[in-house]
């Protein structure tokens, strides 16, 4: 994300203790938050996207916690490792059924934490994702939310291409609904997003 990692990160690590548990961080490729390995005892990193998994190792390495962290490529719902707490890392809106995926976190750890975009986040309608989030936000709620709170952030591009290369993959009308940023510099859109604990 091209947001302040740091900031999200500390936000997360102060939503719920980490510390000396065994965790399953569901999206964990690409490793922006890969920082709770610090305080983490193990970590299974689950995704199913080969590339963000290889960045996620890089990430581990320059951070020095690499020997915390299992790296599994599969589908989350092919996961059976059992753990202290399940990490949604901004990605159970990216899942086809929330709910499904959520029930089976329930089956291999008492604690699920989520952390995800909020459905009013400018961010997640400018990436055509607001249907997705509050979807999974719904399943959400209907397992039966502990507590929750909710953080502002922003996304940063340099530059119009920028911000282009990180949307291309979210389809047409993400394209579409980004185009009124095509020719700027010094881009920010706003980022809201939640953490959960279930």
């Amino acid at each position: 994300m091209a947001t302040d990692a740091a900031a999200v990160l500390a936000n997360l690590l102060r939503f719920y203790p980490f510390d000396d548990k065994t965790m399953i961080s569901v999206g964990a490729g690409g490793g922006q938050l890969a920082g709770y390995g610090r305080v983490a005892r193990k970590v299974i990193a689950v995704d199913s996207d080969g590339a963000a998994l290889g960045a996620l190792a890089e990430r581990t390495r320059l951070l020095g916690v690499e020997g915390r962290f299992v790296l599994v490529e599969k589908d989350f719902m092919a996961v059976t490792e059992s753990a202290d707490v399940v990490l949604f890392e901004f990605s159970l809106h990216e899942i086809t059924d929330p709910g499904a995926a959520l029930a089976h976190a329930v089956t291999l750890a008492p604690d699920i934490v989520i952390i995800d975009h909020a459905p009013d986040s400018p961010w997640a309608h400018a990436v055509d994702e607001t249907e997705k989030v509050a979807a999974s936000w719904q399943a959400i709620g209907a397992r039966g939310i502990r507590y929750m709170e909710r953080f502002e952030a922003v996304q940063r591009f340099a530059s119009y291409q920028e911000l282009f290369d990180k949307v291309k993959g979210q389809g047409a009308e993400a394209i579409r609904r980004i185009e009124r940023w095509h020719g700027c510099a010094d881009i920010t859109i706003p980022m809201t997003y939640r953490t959960a604990l279930l």
